[in-house]
């Protein structure tokens, strides 16, 4: 095969997941490369970066929620290390904590159950009445009935990781092509490189699919090899805090508003990131009269306040769901090509241990334990069909 270029590893997406696992890798002394036409961008840019793996947990995640905690206990050492290698970028991570409250009776039935929840598992979460609620957040609304706080879900600046995480993997020599994968170059059963836009053609030794809910869509996949990564949308807002209604909110504060998950989440630079909207609209990104006003709707009667805040910006992302909503790490069914996708609402709190895990098996052939019960294979016809028997 004709080639421009050879490296150990060739990672298909520059998103927050690819830049991660990039850097890592290449810290393993692994020659590696990045494809994407706009590296530093995906959902990452939209995402409010809430790590948040107790108040996002939901009944029979434990594996989930385990992976969920490793990372955001690997992340104020990540963030660390990651501005000192990037030159001094910032990543915005702050130790914040989370407030989940209850809007009515119904909502603070299921906050009841999962504060239970929480406690069987060992997580540390602290019962709130509503009064306790507005004393350690009083802009929150009178009607606030209860709540959780969380004091060990934090948060961090996606957009200002993302330059951290791109500036990183340049410094460590991670070579950054510019420009669209078109085809996955398989031979002799092997993934052995891509086919870029340019008419590139990159080779090798390992190649590691990071391109978010376009993992399987790439050219040359051989069916079967990854489940259908499907896009679900989410829309968010940007408000901004006047020095003069400062503090607004001191952590991040989220609650379920007729059935629809809603998060508020303040930026020591006075920017509050409103989230995020569930839709399953395909590809398509576009930002709607109708998701603004839902949004704006539904935090308002969180945060009453809110609506005299200057309204910045209204963004639109895609975050990549794997027919089980958990991510895929690792090897695949074809030797040679490395899954690091499937994110869903947890890309940005799952980039450290992504990062760690999936650059241990490149380095080493070995799949850390961690990693195991989210193995693309998972969802193979054959491991199915022996599940089935067993």
């Amino acid at each position: 095969m004709s080639s421009t270029a050879r490296t150990d590893v060739l990672v298909i997406g520059g998103g927050v997941i690819g830049l991660a696992v990039a850097w890592r890798a290449a810290q393993r002394g692994l020659r590696t490369a990045v494809v994407d036409p706009s590296p530093g961008g995906g959902a990452g840019r939209v995402a409010a970066g809430m790590l948040a793996p107790v108040t996002e947990l939901q009944y029979g995640e434990e594996p989930l929620l385990r992976l969920g905690m490793a990372s955001n206990e690997r992340y104020a050492d990540f963030a660390a290390e990651l501005t000192g290698a990037s030159g001094g970028q910032d990543t915005g991570y702050r130790r914040c904590g989370t407030v989940a409250v209850a809007l009515d009776s119904d909502d603070r039935e299921e906050l009841r159950e999962l504060h239970a929840f929480h406690r069987r598992l060992g997580l540390e979460s602290t019962w709130l009445t509503g009064r306790e609620a507005r004393r350690l957040e009083p802009m929150l609304a009178p009607g606030v009935r209860g709540g959780l706080h969380v004091a060990d879900d934090h948060q961090v600046d996606g957009r200002r990781l993302l330059t951290a995480l791109l500036r990183a993997c340049e410094n460590a020599g991670v070579l950054v092509h510019r420009a669209e994968a078109v085809e996955l170059l398989v031979a002799d059963g092997r993934a052995v490189g891509a086919r870029l836009s340019t008419h590139e053609t990159l080779a090798a030794g390992q190649v590691v699919l990071a391109a978010g809910p376009h993992s399987h869509r790439l050219a040359g996949l051989p069916e079967g090899v990854l489940p259908a990564i499907r896009p679900v949308k989410g829309q968010v807002l940007r408000l901004r805090v006047p020095d003069a209604y400062r503090p607004f909110l001191s952590r991040n504060v989220r609650a379920v508003v007729r059935g629809q998950h809603i998060y508020l989440v303040p930026r020591e630079n006075g920017e509050l990131v409103i989230g995020a909207t569930t839709e399953e609209q395909g590809y398509d990104t576009t930002v709607t009269a109708g998701g603004v006003y839902e949004l704006l709707r539904d935090a308002h009667e969180l945060v009453p306040g809110l609506t005299e805040l200057p309204l910045l910006e209204t963004s639109a992302g895609l975050r990549p769901g794997s027919p089980d909503n958990a991510p895929l790490l690792g090897p695949t069914a074809l030797p040679g090509l490395v899954a690091a996708t499937g994110h869903y609402r947890n890309g940005v709190l799952l980039t450290p241990v992504t990062a760690d895990l999936v650059a241990e098996y490149l380095a080493t052939g070995g799949l850390p334990e961690l990693a195991r019960p989210f193995t693309p294979t998972r969802f193979s016809p054959a491991r199915s069909t022996t599940k089935a028997l067993a």
